[in-house]
Parts: structure tokens; sequence; C-alpha cells
């Protein structure tokens, strides 16, 4: 059994003294203990190399004692197990040098055996349980199927990923076989990663707030919906859709545990489209983190108060930034540690 459950207890929506805490991206950037991996193996070798990955992803816990870890891996290894091409440029980001643009090229991308692809990520779950001794939940996550989309079509980040889009628009039976091939693996992938151990997972749908409402359920929210109803009775599901608060009423009748809720959206219109029915995460801007230490204690104590304590999971609204101050990172996860309702 777990030791700290509060994040295990919260996405129940049970009673707690205080609620728990993490931070999305959590395990990487902004440490100095990962830019020493980083100045030795690139991107997808820290990914693929577990001993590498199970390192990274306890980082953070050593020096902050979050109350959940989450691995340290990327949502592109996906696309790059069905058979796209994925680098990672430095100063550019996600690099596909032969982005999909037609039915002809939908129709080579596999779903991929996923203990053959992605058998390295299992491996480095069960090198992390080991390291967190059970100290700790362990959170896996994938990507969702429209924000993988986005990156293999776009072919790499955008700010409006109007080729994705279009894509969509003018070759709508390609994007939908693209997008259930993409929503067939992910399935396969997330009940993998519960098998090995994780003990809850999320839906990153960081590019769901570049489509309508209407396109929303057409191109991202169906698909979503399937992975819940393909984990939900296997594993905790936390959907995160950033900008995606039109949305928030629907998702909360999905059968996922939790919601993500990005900065833009404040906690009581959250509850209030929720109707308080089911258990929120977020949602601190993480730029706010360079405000002064006190600053953001002051912050985060309003903050849950403006949740409430219960049902609720203390993060930010989207991945902590790279050039954040250690000690602010650690002021923001003191503050929810020291909390008195």
């Amino acid at each position: 059994m777990i030791k700290n459950d509060l994040f295990l207890r919260a996405l129940k929506g049970e009673n707690v003294d205080r609620p728990p805490v993490w931070m999305m991206r959590q395990a990487g950037r902004y440490l100095p203990e990962f830019m020493e991996i980083k100045a030795k193996y690139d991107f997808f070798t820290r990914c693929q190399t577990p001993e590498l990955a199970s390192e990274i992803t306890v980082q953070p816990i050593r020096r902050y004692g979050m109350d959940a870890a989450i691995l340290f891996s990327d949502i592109l290894v996906i696309p790059q197990a069905m058979n796209i091409e994925v680098e990672m440029k430095p100063g550019l980001g996600p690099w596909l040098p032969n982005p999909i643009r037609s039915a002809k090229d939908v129709e080579q991308v596999i779903v991929p055996d996923i203990d053959e692809t992605l058998g390295y990520v299992m491996d480095a779950i069960k090198m992390t349980k080991e390291k967190l001794n059970d100290e700790i939940p362990l959170i896996g996550f994938a990507g969702s199927p429209w924000t993988i989309l986005c990156y293999c079509v776009q072919g790499q980040g955008s700010k409006n990923f109007d080729k994705a889009k279009e894509f969509c628009f003018t070759q709508p039976l390609a994007a939908h076989a693209l997008l259930q091939k993409i929503t067939d693996t992910t399935i396969a992938y997330l009940k993998k990663k519960v098998a090995a151990g994780v003990n809850a997972v999320q839906v990153f749908d960081s590019w769901g707030g570049m489509l309508s409402p209407v396109d929303y359920q057409e191109f991202s929210w169906q698909y979503i919906q399937q992975i819940i109803d393909a984990l939900k009775d296997e594993s905790p599901v936390i959907a995160f859709g950033k900008g995606c608060w039109f949305a928030l009423d629907e998702m909360s009748k999905s059968g996922a545990s939790a919601l993500g809720v990005d900065w833009t959206c404040s906690p009581e219109t959250a509850r209030a489209l929720t109707g308080s029915r089911i258990t929120l995460q977020g949602n601190f801007d993480p730029t706010r983190l360079f405000s002064p230490p006190s600053e953001i204690k002051r912050m985060v104590h309003e903050m849950i108060n403006a949740f409430g304590k219960d049902k609720y999971i203390v993060n930010l609204g989207h991945g902590i930034l790279p050039n954040i101050p250690i000690e602010n990172a650690g002021a923001f996860i003191e503050a929810v540690k020291e909390y008195k309702a």
C-alpha cells in the first residue's frame, strides 16, 4: 500500500486535512540535477533509457517531497511507436521531418505492439516504483489524440496549428482515421502503464483550446472519452484540456476521476461549471512562480480556499517553466504542506 495516499484519496473525493500537491513537468528542466543529466544525454535518450528516466522522475521528490511523482517521458513517444519519425531539435522543440498531410500518409501509420515499441517505458515504471518504495503514487501520462495529431500534421510546435486544423477541416475522413489510430495506441499504452505499476494516468490535451467548442467535440473530446471509458475501471484518469473551460461541464460527466484547470479559469467558475461533482486539479499560473516566495505562499493559500481543500489537487495551470528559481518552486510545495483549513 502507498504510505502517502493523499493524492489517491483526493482522486476519490475523500475528505482530507490538506489537498495533495504535484507540478506538471516537475521532473525536468528547472532542476540543476536534471541539467547535469541533460548535458550528457540527448532528449529521447533520456526518455528511452529506463535508468535515466526513473532517476529524473524521482529527482524533484527527493528535493521537495511532492505527494505524487509523474514518470519522465514525452507525449511524442506515441507517434514514434506508430512509425512516425520525431526528433527533438535544440532551441526549436519537436520536429517531424515527414508530417502527415494526406489519407495515403495516414495509411502508413501503424497501431504498434506496445511491448515491442514502448517496452522501455514499462521498464522505467518498474525501476521508478522500486525507487519510490511505495512512499507516494506514480502518475503515467499520454497526450490527447488531438494534441498528438497537431504535431504529426503541423510537423513542429505552432502558435495556432493552422495546418493541423486545415487537415481536419478539408480531409475529415483521413483526420478521423488518424485520430482513431492514435486513440487505439494510447489506450493500449496506458493499459500497459497501469499493468506496470502506475497508480493513476493523466491525458494532456495541451492544444484542445485551439478548437471551437463544436470542433472540440468532433476532433478531440470524443477520443478522450474513449480513453476514459477504456481505463476508468483499471485506474483513476485525470483529463486536462488547456484552454478548454467550455467543455468542463461535459468533462465532469465523463467518468474521469479529476479534471485539470488552467489559470484562465477561476476556481469559482470551474466549480460552477462542474457542479462540484468532480475533483479539480490546478490552476496556478506557472509564470506566477517568478513572484517572491512569500507572495507565492499567500496566493497558493488563496487558491486552496477558493477551490476548497476537498476534491482538489494543487498544481500549476500548465507545466513549470525552465527558468523558475528552485526556491520559488519549493515555496509552492511548502505552501500546500503548511496549509491549515
